[in-house]
C-alpha cells in the first residue's frame, strides 16, 4: 500500500484503476494507492477468524454507539482518525497497568497506595480491593486520580499483623477490566 500526499499525478483521484489497484483519500488527505482485494467465493474462515470477526462486530456496535461522545471527538480532532475509528480502537485495547508502587504502604489506615495506570483513550476508574487468605472482602474503594498516569488509593482500615492480597482493577471506557494482584503480609 502506498501513500501519497499532495502529488499531482493522484491528487483527486479515487476509485479503482483497472482491476489492480484502488485509489482512496483519507480524512487527513492522503492518497492511499492499493491492490485491489481478491476473494475466493469457496474460502472457509478458521475458528481464530470467526472470532475476530465477532470481536470486530461488537467493537463497531460500541463505536456507533459511542462516536458522539466528547472524549472521542476530541480525540480524533485534527487527526486521521474519525470518532469512530477511536471508539473501534478504544474497544480493542484494554488498560495498562504499568506500575504499582506500594512502598509507602506498611499496612496502616490513611497510607498510600499509588498505581500508574494507562488506556489509548481514558482510564474510567480503578478500584482497590484487600481480600484474605479466603477471598473475603476486608475493603474495597475506588482510586483517585493524582496526574501524570497516577492512581492514589488510601485504605481505611489497618492491616498491620495480616496476610492480606491488595487487587487493583483498571477499568476503561469500553467495560474492559486489567487487573494485577499481590499478596503482602504485614507484622504486627
Amino acid at each position: 500500500m502506498a501513500k501519497v500526499n499532495n502529488n499531482i499525478f493522484v491528487r483527486g483521484l479515487s476509485g479503482q484503476l483497472g482491476d489492480q489497484f484502488i485509489v482512496k483519500t483519507d480524512k487527513g488527505g492522503r492518497t492511499i494507492v492499493s491492490a485491489k482485494p481478491t476473494f475466493n467465493g469457496t474460502r472457509a474462515f478458521s475458528q481464530a477468524q470467526l472470532i475476530q470477526q465477532q470481536a470486530f462486530r461488537e467493537a463497531t456496535a460500541y463505536a456507533k454507539a459511542m462516536m458522539g461522545q466528547e472524549i472521542y471527538i476530541i480525540k480524533a480532532n485534527g487527526g486521521p482518525k474519525s470518532p469512530y475509528n477511536v471508539a473501534v480502537a478504544d474497544w480493542f485495547n484494554q488498560p495498562k497497568i504499568l506500575e504499582v508502587d506500594l512502598t509507602a504502604w506498611n499496612g496502616g489506615a490513611g497510607e498510600m497506595i499509588r498505581m500508574r495506570v494507562q488506556d489509548d483513550v481514558m482510564v474510567a476508574g480503578v478500584t482497590v480491593t484487600i481480600s484474605d487468605g479466603d477471598h473475603t472482602v476486608l475493603e474495597s474503594g475506588q482510586a483517585t486520580e493524582s496526574g501524570a498516569l497516577w492512581w492514589e488509593y488510601a485504605p481505611t482500615n489497618d492491616f498491620t499483623g495480616q496476610q492480606v492480597t491488595i487487587t487493583i482493577a483498571a477499568r476503561d471506557l469500553p467495560g474492559h477490566v486489567t487487573e494485577y494482584s499481590q499478596v503482602r503480609t504485614f507484622s504486627g
